[in-house]
């Protein structure tokens, strides 16, 4: 397989394929990279994660995802992202970390390490960064935090049946791990910065967790922050006064979101806002302040990972890829 490439895209994540499939529809080479396998943020949410978004939000570039209910599930949305691969024909090179880029005159060199431990290395006109945010949870930043009971990941409830679990968070995540281990036999208690649930939590899954709080099923400290952990306990503070206390515990659930990491892109020598994380960059074609660096995703909403969808961005793609195939008309780029 060739190592020079019009186009390559760190993260074959659903907006990284959005890439590659826009690369293909214009006849540009493209190889995609992620360290994992393809859509690897989706393979590590939850075994019987429903989506929020319907299937057409998921789609990419008008290849029918075609499910049983309105929502997709988990299971669903691996096998359309895994069709997507086939159906365009991407080069999308699994289990392949990037080490090291180096900014040559007019492209990029890309170092990777392979899953057999062998290294490889590119050459790129354009690089795309897509890398998503799954790979840095917001801390709680307490003491305990590194204990091996404590997680950011939620995958499925069977481990914590008959277990003291303490789920923290308020939004679809803590939500559902809070359900989902309380039906598994867990004893669950939730903890929250707010005194209510986050605005977009699901609103089918709603009456469920206030059913469950007001039985008691599932207790609750409202408006309330971890601020210690133990290998048997947790200490939990209200933050708006009144006394801590400690509660017994086997497992917490850190249900606290992500954010993007902006490093990467900072050390290629991208401009990225100190107080919004955004990558300074152009919205029509996501190019940043480097030239022929460009970003896709969620990584273009900075800390507020919230505002950037698969729905949303998809769109990157075209944008991304219609900017690089107008250098190449215009000779900026040396033709293939």
């Amino acid at each position: 397989m060739s190592n020079r490439t019009t186009i390559l895209v760190i993260g074959a994540g659903p907006c990284g394929l959005a890439v590659g499939a826009a690369a293909r529809a214009a006849g540009l080479s493209c190889v995609l990279l992620d360290k994992g396998p393809v859509v690897s943020s989706i393979e590590r949410y939850p075994i019987d994660m429903t989506f929020f978004s319907t299937a057409d939000h998921l789609e990419i570039r008008g290849v029918p995802f075609i499910t049983d209910s309105d929502k997709p599930t988990r299971s669903q949305a691996l096998k359309y992202y895994r069709r997507i691969v086939e159906h365009f024909g991407l080069d999308v090179r699994q289990y392949e970390k990037v080490i090291r880029v180096e900014r040559l005159e007019g492209e990029f060199a890309v170092h990777t390490h392979r899953a057999d431990g062998s290294e490889r290395s590119y050459r790129a006109d354009g690089l795309v960064v897509a890398t998503g945010y799954f790979d840095t949870p917001n801390l709680l930043e307490v003491e305990g935090e590194d204990l091996p009971k404590v997680t950011h990941y939620f995958r499925e409830p069977h481990r914590y049946f008959g277990q003291h679990v303490l789920v923290v968070g308020g939004g679809n995540s803590a939500v559902e791990a809070a359900l989902t281990t309380w039906r598994a036999g867990a004893r669950v208690t939730l903890v929250h910065l707010s005194d209510d649930f986050d605005r977009g939590v699901k609103p089918w899954v709603l009456p469920d967790i206030r059913n469950r709080l007001t039985s008691g099923e599932i207790a609750v400290a409202w408006g309330s922050r971890v601020i210690a952990i133990e290998p048997d306990r947790v200490r939990i503070d209200p933050v708006n006064g009144g006394a801590d206390r400690w509660v017994s515990n086997d497992f917490v659930l850190a249900m606290t979101g992500f954010r993007p990491d902006p490093r990467f892109l900072a050390a290629l020598g991208a401009q990225i806002d100190s107080t919004t994380g955004v990558p300074e960059h152009d919205p029509e074609t996501m190019e940043t302040t480097v030239p022929g660096l460009f970003i896709a995703g969620v990584l273009a909403a900075g800390f507020d990972a919230n505002r950037i969808f698969i729905q949303n961005g998809r769109e990157h793609g075209d944008r991304i890829v219609d900017s690089l195939r107008m250098r190449l008309v215009d000779g900026v780029l040396p033709l293939e």
